[in-house]
C-alpha cells in the first residue's frame, strides 16, 4: 500500500473519536461549517486538525477519486497526518498561531511548495518537481497554522496553452468537473481549487488569477472569490504568466472566509517589488471590515454591457439591483466603461510576451534532468509527447509566445500602455470617479457551460477583464441559481479598495445567502436547495 492509498483509506469512524460537536451545535456536519467555525472549534478542542484531515481525506477518495470522479485534487500531501497531529500537539501547549492554525488548506498546483509535493502546473514535463523553497503564500499559510494538505487540478500552464482549450483539463490531472453539474466545466484555470470548495474537500482553498482565473470558476462552481489588488500578495514561487497581472488569492465558502485568509496571506516580500511599492495598502484584519448592513448608503454602479445581449441574465441582474437597492444601497444604472471592449488585443499581446519572459526564468531554474528547462524546450516536449499532452488540443499560445521578443521591444511597451489607459484612466477609474461610487457591480459570468473537449471552452461571457488588466480588487460572491447552474455577483473597484469590498460584498451574502451544496450529479439544475 503506497502512503497516499493509505491516507485515503482512513476511516470516517476514526474522524468521529477526533471530531466532537460542541454542547450548543447540535450533529456535527462538516458540509455546512466555515473556515471561521472550524477554527473556533479547534480553538475550543471541539475537534481536531488530524481529525478533520481524516474527513477530508475520507471525501476526497469517495468523491474526487471514486463516486462522481471530480478529479478536483492533483495530489495529496503524504504528511498530512503528521503535520495535523504535531498542529494539534501545539495548540494544546501553546494556543493558536492564528485563525488558520490547524485548518486544511488546499493549494493550486502553480504554487511552489518545498515538502513531499510536487509543483507542476499541469504539466508532464514537470512530474517530479519539488521546488527548493515555499512560495511566500505558501510559507506565509505554514507559519499561520495552517495544514497544507494538497494541491488542485487546474487548467495546464494556467489556461495558456490553446486557444481551444478545456477549463480544468491538464495533462498531469484530467479533466476537473463542475460539482453542481458534472457534464458542466467548473471553468479555470484554478479549476480544482473552485471545485473542491464547493465539493466541501478542504476548509478552503488558494487559487491564482491573471484574468478570470479565480472569479470565473468561483462564479461558475457557487462559492466565494477574492482577487486582490496587484502587489497585495507576493507572486515569489508561482508559476507565471504575466507579472502585471497575475496573484493568488482566497476561494472559499463564506466572504468571512476569504476575509480571514487574504490577512494571513497578505504580506511584503522583498523577492516581490509590486509589494514594496508606494501607495500600497495592506490591513491586518480583513475581517474587521465586514458589516451586515454594508450596503446601506453605499453608491453602486452598475455594468450593464458585459451580458447586454443575454436577456437571460439581465433579467437575473436586475433581480441583484433591486436586492442592493433594498439594503440601502444607492444605485447609478447604467455605469458602463467608456473602453469597453478595446482591452482585449493589446491584453494578450501583453500576456505572450510576459509570458515567455516569466515562464523561462522560473523553469531555468530546473535542474537538467527536466526535458523543459525554457518555453521552446516545452514545445518540443509536448510535441514528443503529444498523445498525451495534447489528445484533444494544441498548444498554439505557447508558439505564439515563443516568437516573441523581450519585454525591451516597443511593440510591448505600446501595448501595456494601452492596457493601462483602457482599464483605468478610461476604464475603471473613470467611471468611479464620474459617478461618485463605491465600486462597480456586475455578473460574474454566465452559467457554466457543457465539457468539450473537441471544440474547448464556450464563452458565456465574463466581466474579469478590466480589473484582471488594471491590476485592481474583485469579489465574486454567490448570488443564486440560472436555471439550477450557479451565478455569481461581482464587486471591484480601485486599487486598494478590498475593506470597501467586502464591506459590501459581506452585506449582500447576509441578505441573500445565496450558497447552494452541489448536487453532485450530472445535468442541468443539480444543485440542492
Amino acid at each position: 500500500m503506497t502512503r497516499r492509498s493509505f491516507l485515503l483509506a482512513s476511516s470516517s469512524a476514526a474522524l468521529a473519536s477526533c471530531v466532537r460537536p460542541a454542547p450548543d451545535r447540535g450533529s456535527f456536519d462538516i458540509l455546512d461549517v466555515s473556515l471561521s467555525d472550524l477554527s473556533h472549534g479547534l480553538r475550543e478542542h471541539h475537534y481536531t486538525s488530524a481529525g478533520l484531515a481524516r474527513w477530508y481525506l475520507d471525501r476526497i477518495d469517495a468523491i474526487d477519486r471514486r463516486g462522481p470522479k471530480l478529479n478536483s485534487v492533483i495530489e495529496l500531501n503524504p504528511d498530512a497526518l503528521k503535520l495535523a497531529d504535531e498542529l494539534d500537539r501545539e495548540l494544546k501547549v501553546k494556543g493558536p498561531r492564528s485563525p488558520l492554525h490547524g485548518v486544511p488548506i488546499l493549494l493550486k498546483d502553480n504554487i511552489d511548495t518545498h515538502d513531499a509535493m510536487t509543483t507542476t502546473a499541469g504539466s508532464l514535463a514537470l512530474e517530479g518537481w519539488i521546488p527548493p523553497d515555499d512560495a511566500f503564500i505558501a510559507a506565509r499559510l505554514r507559519a499561520a497554522g495552517a495544514l497544507l494538505f494538497g494541491k488542485t487540478n487546474l487548467s495546464e500552464w494556467a489556461n495558456f496553452r490553446s486557444s481551444r482549450s478545456s477549463s480544468g483539463w491538464s495533462g498531469r490531472g484530467g479533466q476537473t468537473l463542475n460539482p453542481h453539474a458534472l457534464d458542466r466545466s467548473p471553468s479555470g484555470s484554478s479549476s480544482g481549487s473552485g471545485a473542491a470548495v464547493a465539493a466541501s474537500l478542504c476548509a478552503a482553498a488558494i487559487g491564482t488569477e491573471t484574468d478570470g482565473s479565480i472569479v470565473s470558476p468561483a462564479g461558475s462552481c457557487g462559492i466565494v472569490g477574492v482577487k486582490p489588488t496587484l502587489g497585495l500578495l507576493s507572486r515569489s514561487g508561482i508559476i507565471p504568466i504575466s507579472h502585471s497581472q497575475d496573484t493568488a488569492g482566497p476561494m472559499t465558502r463564506s466572504v468571512r472566509d476569504a476575509a480571514i485568509l487574504l490577512s494571513a496571506l497578505a504580506g511584503v516580500d522583498t523577492a516581490d517589488a509590486a509589494t514594496t511599492a508606494p501607495g500600497r495598502e495592506a490591513p491586518n484584519d480583513y475581517a474587521a471590515f465586514l458589516d451586515s448592513n454594508g450596503l446601506r448608503g453605499a453608491r453602486l454602479g452598475i455594468a450593464r454591457k458585459f451580458f447586454e445581449r443575454n436577456e437571460l441574465i439581465n433579467r437575473f441582474l436586475d433581480t441583484q439591483v433591486e436586492i442592493l437597492r433594498k439594503c440601502g444601497a444607492e444605485i447609478v444604472d447604467p455605469a458602463d466603461l467608456p473602453s469597453y471592449g478595446k482591452y482585449a488585443d493589446p491584453e494578450f499581446e501583453v500576456l505572450l510576451y510576459e509570458f515567455k519572459a516569466g515562464l523561462n526564468s522560473y523553469l531555468s531554474r530546473l535542474p537538467a534532468k527536466y526535458p523543459a528547462r525554457s518555453i521552446e524546450q516545452l514545445i518540443r516536449f509536448n510535441e514528443k509527447n503529444k498523445e498525451r499532452e495534447m489528445p484533444w488540443f494544441g498548444q498554439e499560445i505557447l508558439i505564439k509566445a515563443q516568437e516573441k521578443g523581450p519585454l525591451s521591444e516597443k511593440k510591448y511597451i505600446e501595448e501595456r500602455a494601452a492596457c493601462l489607459k483602457l482599464t483605468r484612466g478610461e476604464g475603471i477609474d473613470a467611471v468611479i470617479a464620474a459617478n461618485k461610487l463605491d465600486a462597480i457591480i456586475a455578473i460574474t459570468g454566465g452559467p457554466a457551460w457543457m465539457i468539450d473537449h473537441v471544440n474547448g471552452d464556450y464563452d458565456t461571457g465574463s466581466c474579469s477583464t478590466p480589473p484582471a488588466i488594471a491590476g485592481y480588487p474583485h469579489i465574486t460572491v454567490p448570488a443564486g441559481l440560472v436555471e439550477g447552474l450557479p451565478i455569481g455577483l461581482s464587486f471591484f473597484g480601485p486599487a486598494w479598495s478590498e475593506p470597501t469590498l467586502f464591506r459590501l460584498a459581506y452585506s449582500y451574502e447576509s441578505e441573500t445567502h445565496a450558497l447552494r451544496r452541489p448536487g453532485l450529479k450530472v445535468g442541468q439544475g443539480s444543485a440542492c436547495p
